[in-house]
């Protein structure tokens, strides 16, 4: 499943509703950790294209069959492709920066991450397995899980 976004601000959080009313189609549940991660990752990743490209983007979700026998152990994937053919560059984030941790954050919550060519564009990708260990909530992850990413970004353009 896909949705089209422009190349506006306001349209991460029409990319976050969108992921919601999708995430109780295939049985995960809004108070399940992996909802929280995973609205988050979409967040973070539809962010980066529309404001590192300005350019329109798609975002595509993975996500188990509701009567799926190995629910339980399904991965889930969250991609964003863009226009820009700029691969993800590491940059620094300054302690006092306002942004520019949204792909170390990626990296932090997520079980796999990458990113690859796609026609004129690429696409970047994040997977949630569903067995693996519970992850540090959303907000413990960025508040202090990422002391081991203070002042290193990942700038995806």
């Amino acid at each position: 499943m896909q949705l089209e976004i422009r190349p506006d601000p306001a349209e991460v959080g029409r990319a976050r509703r969108w992921a919601r009313s999708r995430l109780a189609g295939s049985g995960i549940t809004a108070d399940e950790p992996l909802a929280e991660t995973l609205i988050l990752l979409v967040s973070e990743l539809v962010t980066n294209a529309v404001v590192h490209t300005g350019r329109p983007a798609v975002l595509r979700l993975c996500l188990p069959a509701p009567a799926a026998e190995n629910r339980a152990s399904a991965t889930v994937r969250v991609e964003v492709a863009d226009g820009s053919s700029r691969a993800p560059v590491p940059r620094c984030a300054g302690s006092d920066a306002t942004g520019g941790r949204g792909l170390a954050l990626v990296d932090c919550l997520a079980d796999r991450w990458g990113w690859s060519p796609e026609g004129a564009g690429k696409s970047i990708w994040c997977e949630l397995d569903r067995c693996s260990q519970p992850r540090e909530s959303a907000a413990t992850a960025y508040g202090g899980g990422l002391s081991a990413y203070e002042g290193l970004a990942f700038e995806a353009v």
